[in-house]
């Protein structure tokens, strides 16, 4: 997998896992604060697809995980 589809598949599950961890009706709900990660991660994704800059891939990078195509 190459560092953007890693960063785009780690996004998705934590908006998954927070809002299920988060959202009042769920069965296994933690705390509604966990909404605000699910907010910034939109967020990051909204920016990224303007920019065209993603920190979260700039950090995969580094660990040495190959650029997208």
């Amino acid at each position: 997998m190459t560092s953007w589809q890693i960063t785009r598949v780690f996004a998705g599950l934590l908006v998954l896992i927070t809002l299920a961890l988060g959202a009042p009706a769920s069965p296994i709900y933690l705390s509604s604060w966990l909404l605000w990660i699910t907010a910034f991660v939109g967020a990051n994704l909204l920016q990224s697809g303007i920019t065209q800059w993603c920190p979260m891939e700039i950090f995969m990078r580094k660990l040495g995980v190959r650029g997208g195509a």
